[in-house]
């Protein structure tokens, strides 16, 4: 069974991924490496490495391979980040990011999600990740300032305090829009301000919090 998952990895990346030129070594070696299905509920195993994102339970989704392929390319990382994740949702993109950065800090409101998530992570070997259930939106102060942050929620605008966790040239990836459709940006932070490159359309639950959505 295990070659089975391997094979659909493989067909995964080079259909969804490596078709729609994502180009990024670490991100599709990442992809091809850790086992999908895992992460989706039992019954959906069977869907885990399909081109659309999956229910988790808790009204939130794990993300369609290629949102998170692109969302990972766009931060551009070396090995050396700590990288900030708003939203651990069931994991998935969190082993992503551990593969690709130095040390994660992953944020999660919803406990359950995070300590499900915490505990496959946990059998899955990985060691740099730190864990919250929390206000994603107020950031992860204790541990400012980070060098990539990603948001995996839809929101308004950009949380103030995310901005100010992160560090001069570098890079946070986050969906800005309303609650049924958000643009993807990546937002290069500068000395006097920040760019803002739009990454195209895409649908997210909503980012819940004080510097996001009311509940």
């Amino acid at each position: 069974m295990t070659n089975d998952y391997r094979v659909a990895r493989e067909r995964m990346v080079s259909h969804q991924l490596v078709s729609r030129r994502i180009t990024d070594k670490g991100v599709l070696s990442a992809m091809r490496k850790i086992p999908r299905h895992l992460f989706t509920e039992e019954a959906l195993i069977g869907e885990a490495y399909n081109d659309h994102p999956l229910p988790i339970g808790h009204k939130q989704t794990i993300s369609q391979p290629y949102i998170v392929a692109l969302m990972t390319e766009a931060l551009e990382l070396t090995g050396n980040e700590k990288t900030l994740e708003i939203g651990t949702g069931s994991g998935y993109q969190t082993a992503i990011l551990a593969e690709l950065s130095e040390k994660v800090y992953t944020i999660e409101r919803i406990r359950p999600l995070m300590e499900k998530a915490r505990t496959l992570l946990n059998e899955l070997g990985y060691t740099n990740i730190l864990f919250k259930s929390y206000d994603g939106t107020l950031g992860w102060e204790e541990y400012a300032p980070f060098d990539a942050v990603i948001i995996t929620a839809g929101t308004p605008k950009i949380p103030d305090p995310l901005l100010d966790q992160l560090v001069e040239e570098g890079r946070m990836i986050i969906p800005i829009g309303d609650r049924f459709s958000q643009e993807l940006i990546k937002v290069t932070k500068a000395k006097d301000g920040y760019e803002k490159e739009n990454l195209g359309g895409c649908r997210f639950v909503d980012l819940i919090g004080v510097h996001g959505w009311k509940e």
